[in-house]
């Protein structure tokens, strides 16, 4: 070692001694919990959370070394939101109960005072009750004996820590009665039951609609929140311990906040509107309305008809542009547009404004069919050999054949086992195999009551043989949300396979699992020999991917949802990590060594993107927040021309994939898509004729 340390006889002759003069204390005031210790690795240092010269001598400080598994380097993670290290002996404390930004940290008899209290958060930060600050490696120090502090919360990875131990696999219970309180315009009190663990649970992690909005300790059962006014949100909370297991989530609890004042000032009339035509495309433009709050939206009219919405935030202003795409031929058409504000309030329309589009399509899309319309939500989309559709319908867990060309639909079986997660799980990803019209596998991803799994099942005629049925992959951790689900065959005849990190960041980085992951397997469900870590996992490091499609080259492209803050287009490798839970998109450390930075990026409100397709080296993404279709060109390893289609037209779009001659199977996902309620949907499958 680098530095002078106790003999290891003498070390454990003081341990033992002290913890004898201790006993009597520590059996009287008891352990706030059994919880098992772990180490606390600095995610920046890969460095171990020390308690320096392994002393026992309250406000010893504590610094950064290598890991090696000794009593002064076991912490563990009490309900109370403790961290105690040898045994239960000593608790991490803020020195000298300072409230100060850089106060260091020392090695303290327990007291329960709030300089001893820490929130292990989701996000892989560890926050001070006293401060309200994140533990800190210190000037952002790597070296042994480095010390750590408390610091105003950054994204920075020297403020970033992993508590997995290994040896607890069992997670929390659900969190029972989630029930919200004191709702108001920008904020709620939202409260549940204590789940329960073998261990003990240590930290609730709070969501609305996959999207983390905090963590607290485990002794929290209600947190406040700040909410936006109008926006519907779905609350739940999901347990976790001090291994890093996660439970399943609560039940979802729905709020929609008031606006915070009374407004029924309509905003002015948008001004201006020109209308330009260019082949069977018309792009639209006019002068920004004013309102007494502020414009949330702009929608488009075309003959009196809704055709898109362009939205703002409570803090950029809408655009004031409209692109309308896929027109007929030599034909007149009329806008206008209305603008609105925040509390629905819509202004007069505009005046008109028409153009003629031209003889023929010189554009990127050059018409838009509606083939057929559903009542549950298509999810895994492909076309058969004949030209026919297959699609899967998540909550309803059938899978249907439809002619496209006569619109004539043929329900073909319900796929066994599927159970839903009253979120985002259920019959999920569809795909077959370029030996199909051989051998008629259909290959599945959906949720079963205790993992997500890929399945096959043969399609004999119009129907689903689920006596074939065979499971090729199982194991894969499930949660409300973050299941992933898209499958798509690669040109080297192997199933690639998007999973979500199942609502716990860990499970990205962890090779050994198989989530948050691209994995690869042989059609029969075996592991192809050139895998990089000789088991299912191809690439790592995600988030929650939804799109897989192969370019030209065959290049494996990948959409993922970000957080909070944007989503990403990422080009996949063999191998390689692409950096969740430290890194989304480009926030946070995706400059660390190692990390794969994606091709594009997308703010959350301008995307939130789940499928993507590929024809001509052009690759597709659909949208479902951003109610949007991007198109971008794959120029080398980089995507440009990027353009946005489709801006609120047909709602929020799930899957894109390619279709017969040039052209594109489109789906929406408007109702029903997070409550896992069968045929409570009214979804819309269109093709999409692709020009220049």
């Amino acid at each position: 070692m680098s530095r002078s340390r106790r003999p290891l006889a003498l070390l454990t002759a003081l341990i033992t001694a002290a913890a004898m003069c201790l006993a009597s204390l520590i059996a009287a005031a008891g352990p706030a919990s059994a919880a098992s210790a772990t180490p606390i690795r600095g995610v920046q240092s890969g460095r171990c959370l020390d308690v320096s010269g392994a002393s026992l001598k309250p406000g010893t400080h504590v610094e950064l070394y290598d890991c090696h598994g000794s009593a002064n380097q076991a912490w563990t993670a009490t309900s109370a939101g403790e961290l105690r290290v040898f045994g239960t002996q000593r608790c991490l404390d803020v020195g000298g109960k300072s409230r100060k930004a850089g106060a260091v940290l020392e090695s303290y008899t327990c007291n329960g005072g709030a300089n001893q209290h820490w929130t292990i958060r989701a996000d892989h930060h560890i926050v001070s009750a006293l401060t309200g600050y994140c533990l800190d490696a210190l000037k952002g120090a790597t070296a042994n004996g480095s010390r750590v502090s408390v610091w105003p919360c950054t994204t920075g990875t020297n403020q970033q820590w992993t508590t997995t131990s290994g040896t607890d696999t069992q997670a929390p219970s659900v969190p029972a009665d989630p029930r919200v309180s004191n709702l108001t315009c920008d904020s709620v009190t939202f409260a549940w039951n204590a789940a329960t663990d073998n261990v003990g649970v240590t930290a609730y992690d709070v969501y609305h609609d996959g999207q983390l909005i905090t963590s607290v300790s485990g002794s929290t059962l209600s947190t406040g929140l700040t909410v936006v006014p109008g926006a519907a949100w779905g609350l739940y909370v999901n347990a976790r311990d001090a291994a890093g297991n996660v439970s399943q989530a609560s039940a979802t609890v729905p709020i929609t906040p008031p606006q915070c004042q009374v407004d029924t000032q309509k905003p002015t009339s948008p001004t201006g509107l020109s209308a330009t035509a260019s082949g069977t495309t018309i792009d639209l433009r006019w002068t920004a309305s004013t309102d007494n709050v502020g414009v949330r939206a702009y929608d488009v009219l075309r003959g009196g008809v809704k055709v898109g919405t362009v939205n703002g935030t409570a803090s950029i202003a809408p655009v004031t542009t409209f692109t309308d795409s896929g027109l007929a031929a030599r034909t007149t058409y009329s806008y206008t547009v209305t603008a609105r504000d925040a509390a629905g309030n819509a202004s007069a329309p505009s005046t008109a404004a028409s153009a003629t589009t031209g003889a023929a399509c010189t554009d990127a899309v050059c018409s838009v069919t509606q083939v057929t319309t559903d009542t549950d939500i298509p999810w895994g989309l492909t076309t058969l050999p004949n030209g026919d559709v297959l699609y899967t319908r998540r909550d309803a867990h059938t899978i249907v054949e439809l002619n496209p060309t006569t619109g004539a639909k043929i329900t073909v079986g319900t796929v066994p086992g599927v159970d839903e997660t009253d979120g985002e799980g259920g019959l999920l990803g569809l795909a077959i195999a370029p030996t199909f019209s051989s051998d008629h596998w259909l290959y599945i991803m959906h949720t079963s009551t205790t993992d997500n799994r890929v399945v096959r099942i043969k399609l004999n005629g119009t129907t689903l043989d689920t006596s074939s049925e065979q499971v090729l992959l199982k194991g894969i951790l499930r949660n409300k949300f973050h299941n992933g689900g898209r499958l798509r065959f690669g040109p080297d005849g192997k199933l690639y396979i998007a999973t979500g990190d199942a609502q716990n960041g860990d499970n990205a980085q962890n090779i050994d699992g198989l989530n948050g992951k691209v994995l690869r397997i042989n059609p029969d469900g075996t592991i192809p020999s050139d895998n990089p870590f000789k088991n299912a996992v191809w690439s790592y490091g995600h988030r929650n991917p939804q799109g897989l499609a192969f370019d030209s080259q065959g290049r494996l492209w990948e959409q993922e949802f970000g957080n909070s803050v944007m989503d990403e287009t990422n080009l996949i490798v063999k191998g390689g990590n692409y950096g969740w839970p430290a890194c989304e998109g480009t926030s946070g450390t995706c400059g660390t060594a190692g990390f794969i930075a994606p091709k594009h990026t997308y703010p959350t409100a301008d995307g939130s993107c789940s499928g993507i397709a590929i024809v001509d080296d052009v690759l597709y993404v659909a949208c479902e927040r951003g109610e949007r279709l991007y198109r971008e060109v794959i120029s080398g390893s980089s995507l440009t021309d990027v353009q946005q289609l489709f801006v609120g037209t047909y709602g929020r779009l799930r899957t894109v994939e390619p279709a017969p001659g040039k052209a594109l199977w489109l789906t929406t996902t408007n109702q029903g898509d997070k409550d896992s309620i069968a045929n409570n949907s009214n979804e819309k499958i269109f093709k999409v004729t692709l020009g220049s």
